[in-house]
């Protein structure tokens, strides 16, 4: 048997049901003031690309970061910029009330490797291969 998904103990179908407003009352503090303030026009343009793009599977490209993910946004593809590409990224409900920049690094890892030819004099009598 599946698990069924619960936001703070509403369905995903309730949750596409409620309004901006009612919806914000479920999220924490950082997302509740900003839906509160008000979308933004690159926000708002965003929405309606979303909207648009619901029957197709067609990549809805974004630099907006700092979007709210809403239930309406959920099973979209969204290309999101980390600073140098996009990002593909499928929304699921399990993303609900997150941002959509947690989920494109704008860092790249930093991955150390042995030390090599003019490294430091401290790791100079590392053998190399």
């Amino acid at each position: 048997m599946a698990k069924k998904f619960l936001f703070r103990g509403k369905t995903l179908e309730e949750l596409k049901e409620m309004d901006l407003e009612e919806f914000s009352k479920l999220l924490g503090t950082r997302g509740r003031r900003n839906l509160k303030r008000g979308l933004t026009k690159q926000q708002k343009k965003l929405l309606e690309d979303i909207r648009k793009s619901r029957g197709s599977d067609k990549l809805v490209k974004t630099h907006v970061r700092d979007m709210v993910i809403l239930p309406e946004m959920v099973d979209t593809t969204i290309g999101i910029y980390n600073g140098q590409t996009f990002l593909t990224v499928i929304i699921k409900p399990e993303m609900i009330g997150m941002y959509l920049g947690e989920f494109a690094p704008t860092r790249k890892r930093v991955m150390h490797s042995s030390p090599g030819v003019g490294a430091t004099r401290s790791s100079r009598f590392v053998p190399l291969k």
